[in-house]
């Protein structure tokens, strides 16, 4: 059976992408725990990151910076968080957002019913950033 991201990916189910390739796709997080919270998901299903060849692992980690640095364009906290977590959804995802203190890296501060007009302005921002930075081909429309 299909994962959730899966279906994300395939457009079964909608998603807030700000970068696609072939190999991976990076979309926000419907349970954000900051503005542009974005999940960066291989297209392969992958449970767990320990069983991810180096090669993409490699990428997913590129991409995640490439994210990163538009995260940081747009809100420009003091850090920008990368997670790999694993337990949510069984298909690898590394969680990419900003974080201004500790307490931000705490899950159970996620927003469980954000307004999803404020998503899509915080998508189009992170896209805009993207496509400022360089990586406009990576960026769907």
């Amino acid at each position: 059976m299909a994962t959730l991201f899966t279906r994300i990916i395939s457009g079964e189910l909608p998603g807030r992408f700000v970068w696609r390739d072939e190999r991976a796709v990076a979309f926000l997080s419907i349970n954000p725990m900051g503005p542009g919270h974005t999940l960066v998901v291989p297209t392969a299903e992958v449970d767990h990151w320990v069983d991810v060849d180096d090669e993409l692992l490699g990428h997913l980690n590129k991409v995640s910076h490439r994210v990163a640095e538009a995260v940081r364009t747009v809100w420009q906290p003091p850090r920008v968080a990368l997670i790999i977590a694993g337990f949510e959804v069984p298909h690898l995802h590394l969680h990419v957002y900003p974080a201004w203190r500790l307490e931000d890296f705490d899950f159970r501060g996620a927003q469980t019913d954000p307004d999803p007009a404020e998503l899509d302005k915080n998508a189009e921002a992170l896209r805009q950033a993207l496509r400022d930075g360089g990586h406009g081909e990576r960026v769907p429309a």
